[in-house]
């Protein structure tokens, strides 16, 4: 802890309670258990997502999830969702957190060029089922797995932070090669010689694995 910082007390939520303003009636009130036709809708229009899960140790993690917007699928009620789940490092920090965890959940789904942020928490469970898989073809691949969501919480989140980071827009854009590559900085990370392929020859090598 910095010199100057101040612990919070052992009753830290009576100080936050102090230090800032109660949420509007609204920003409850908007907090529903199912997804609504104007949450079903901004789905369906967002290629990106983050999972945030719970390992069963308390461990904690999240991950960037996209697709084809829609790529999540919502049930008629809005009472559960599903997402199929993609190829990447193989590590599976997310599916062995719902299979071993507690399940719990919360998503944020962004739509490019809006600020909103819409969020969804619940308890997830991993489904094996290859005819409703074939549902979730993306890219030419069928997904090995599939999430399903059973929806507690969902809301439309304030778009400030969005707004404050200018993420559509261009004010803090930089170029990418302002940044080593990926690989170069992995390299760097765990010591092993950079990579002798070019940054476009490492995005197009991805672009092949999609």
């Amino acid at each position: 802890m910095a010199k100057g910082d101040l612990a919070m007390p052992d009753d830290a939520s009576a100080e936050l309670d102090r230090l800032y303003n109660p949420p509007h009636k609204f920003t409850v009130a908007k907090c529903l258990d199912f997804i609504d036709p104007h949450g079903r809708r901004f789905i369906a229009l967002s290629p990106f997502a983050t999972i945030a899960s719970v390992g069963p140790t308390g461990s904690l993690d999240v991950s960037p999830r996209g697709g084809g917007p829609g790529f999540v699928h919502v049930a008629e009620d809005g009472r559960s969702m599903i997402m199929p789940d993609r190829p990447g490092n193989n590590r599976l920090d997310t599916l062995r957190n719902i299979a071993d965890g507690t399940g719990e959940v919360g998503f944020m789904f962004m739509i490019p060029g809006v600020d909103d942020i819409y969020r969804v928490n619940g308890r997830a469970s991993l489904l094996v089922d290859d005819e409703l898989a074939n549902d979730f073809v993306d890219f030419g691949k069928v997904p090995k797995t599939l999430l399903k969501i059973e929806v507690r919480e969902a809301y439309l989140h304030c778009p400030k932070a969005l707004m404050r980071a200018d993420l559509w827009g261009e004010k803090y854009r930089i170029d990418r090669a302002s940044l080593p590559s990926l690989s170069e900085m992995v390299s760097d990370q765990i010591g092993l010689p950079r990579p002798t392929t070019t940054h476009e020859e490492q995005v197009e090598g991805l672009r092949q694995s999609l």
